[in-house]
């Protein structure tokens, strides 16, 4: 199995990215949703992000209102920052236990051509880098994904909000092996990423499912 970690800004299409791949025949781990499943109600995680964020953040069954959650994890940096630094433990070692083979040798498991998992917090996931064998970039300039996120309804304060706890592109594309620039937002994309595949040997049997 080859595992690349897709990395990105908000906007920067890594979602259209990784869902391409997934059509093409990829398993596709979205993080972000990913640590959702962790947030069972009552346990130590979900009581440590109460603690740091206050009980607002809870829904009325005891679960994280993720909502509630991105509003004061992404008031700023520091918050951010605090939020990665409880969450992310946990979530390496069980994405850890998802994409690692099992050692018991009387486990079968299925074993996927290519798995990607979206990584929307790099720069605070790098200790987990060693889990992939390529670390891919999508990467567009700041002012094009703010048009981006506000044509689909964000809020212009939002996205600022959100983007100062990112890293600039430059520091992003840093941290990758591969980068593909998306500035232009349409069809090129998905030719990037075939070439990416190719270059590869991955899935190449394989057509985008509709």
């Amino acid at each position: 199995m080859f595992t690349a970690f897709v990395i990105g800004n908000i906007a920067s299409g890594k979602s259209c990215a990784t869902k391409y791949l997934e059509r093409r025949g990829a398993i596709r781990i979205d993080l972000d949703e990913f640590a959702k499943e962790l947030y069972v109600p009552g346990s130590t995680l979900v009581m440590e992000l109460a603690d740091r964020f206050g009980f607002e953040i809870l829904n009325p069954d005891g679960g994280i209102d993720s909502h509630a959650l991105a509003r004061q994890a992404f008031a700023t940096p520091q918050d951010a920052d605090d939020l990665n630094a409880i969450v992310h433990p946990v979530l390496i070692e069980q994405l850890a236990f998802r994409l690692l083979p099992p050692l018991c040798c009387t486990v079968t498991v299925p074993d996927p051509e290519l798995t990607v998992v979206e990584v929307s917090v790099a720069a605070a996931f790098t200790d987990a880098f060693g889990l992939a064998d390529e670390i891919l970039a999508i990467s567009a300039p700041i002012d094009v994904r703010r048009e981006r996120a506000v044509a689909r309804g964000m809020d212009p304060a939002a996205f600022d909000e959100r983007a100062l706890c990112q890293p600039s592109e430059s520091e992003l594309c840093a941290l990758a092996d591969v980068v593909i620039d998306n500035t232009a937002g349409d069809d090129s994309l998905f030719s990037s990423l075939d070439r990416w595949l190719e270059s590869h040997g991955l899935l190449t049997s394989s057509e985008v499912l509709s």
